[in-house]
């Protein structure tokens, strides 16, 4: 990640994507603008929007991928793919676990849009050649329902969609502790200034919003149903782990096996146990609920529950013999 600062200068007023196109001269207006649209844009310290007009006088500090300028397409490598629906417009894929979306730092191939690129040589071009039908992304190792646009405009119909909060998504978490209920987690969101690869609830970060729904509860962990009305990056990790209930096998949001602390000796050791199944963070993409780009139907996706998280629903069982599958 590369960062930029300027200053404003008092006969600069403009569009921000407009003013930092002018002012960085090695990436695209378009590339810029999907850096901001990111939260990677800060002005006074404060995330702000591609439209934002500036005034003059504003700090402002831009982050963005170097690898995005390093190629305008992405090599085609034969990756499989799990199709979950297909036909003229979308393809509905089930992302595994560890398969990075598109290419960036430290990841240059053998990512979805490489497998994607083999595979359709016909796809929407909307967001570049490094990411062929890319509509939305899921972090790396969270597994689950994406949708691809074959064309354009269906891209654009879908991300507008995405845009208004219209799509329907619903997230299946195992979360660490006693967690009981419904409710609504809305708390803003914004990049950590200490470490950039994380983000963390500010009251002048993006806005976020996680309805959430526990269906299974015991004394070591929970099984959560997530809803969440924005998009924002590393979002239900985040609000996880301020309610206090991070997700279970998320290191980077304090999910990792020293939450096992505490427990007495012989819960530990089951965890130990446990742990040895848990190669990410569990947290999987169930449910897509959209309307179709062509005909306007409501459509439905899901996406099973993979078997790494049923083998730790099975394992968390034996904890206090309370059925934890669901």
């Amino acid at each position: 990640m590369t960062s930029f600062s300027f200053t404003v200068g008092e006969t600069d007023t403009n569009r921000l994507d407009k003013y930092l196109s002018k002012a960085i001269q090695d990436f695209s207006r378009t590339q810029i603008q999907h850096a901001i649209r990111e939260g990677n844009a800060l002005v006074n310290g404060r995330v702000q929007k591609v439209s934002f007009v500036l005034s003059g006088g504003e700090d402002v500090e831009l982050s963005i991928n170097p690898t995005d300028n390093e190629a305008d397409s992405v090599v085609p490598e034969n990756i499989p793919l799990s199709i979950l629906f297909e036909d003229d417009f979308i393809i509905v894929i089930n992302k595994p676990a560890g398969l990075v979306v598109h290419p960036g730092a430290g990841h240059p191939n053998g990512t979805l849009a490489n497998g994607l690129a083999f595979h359709y040589k016909n796809l929407s071009k909307i967001n570049g050649g490094l990411r062929p039908g890319i509509v939305h992304r899921l972090d790396k190792e969270t597994s689950g329902a994406m949708v691809v646009a074959k064309t354009d405009p269906v891209h654009q119909n879908l991300g507008k969609q995405f845009e208004d909060r219209s799509v329907e998504k619903e997230y299946i978490g195992i979360a660490w502790g006693k967690w009981e209920g419904t409710g609504t987690i809305e708390k803003a969101i914004k990049r950590s200034r200490k470490d950039r690869t994380k983000y963390e609830v500010q009251d002048s970060g993006r806005t976020a919003k996680t309805d959430y729904k526990v269906s299974v509860s015991n004394k070591v962990m929970s099984i959560v149903h997530f809803f969440p009305k924005t998009g924002r990056t590393h979002q239900i990790r985040v609000h996880s782990e301020f309610e206090g209930h991070p997700i279970v096998g998320d290191v980077k949001y304090s999910g990792g096996k020293n939450r096992a602390k505490g427990f007495t000796p012989e819960t530990q050791k089951k965890i130990d146990t446990l742990f040895k199944l848990v190669h990410r963070h569990l947290l999987h993409a169930k449910k897509l609920v959209f309307l179709h780009p062509d005909s306007g139907e409501k459509v439905f996706f899901e996406a099973p529950i993979p078997d790494d998280m049923i083998k730790v629903m099975e394992t968390v069982n034996q904890l206090n013999g309370k059925e934890f599958i669901n």
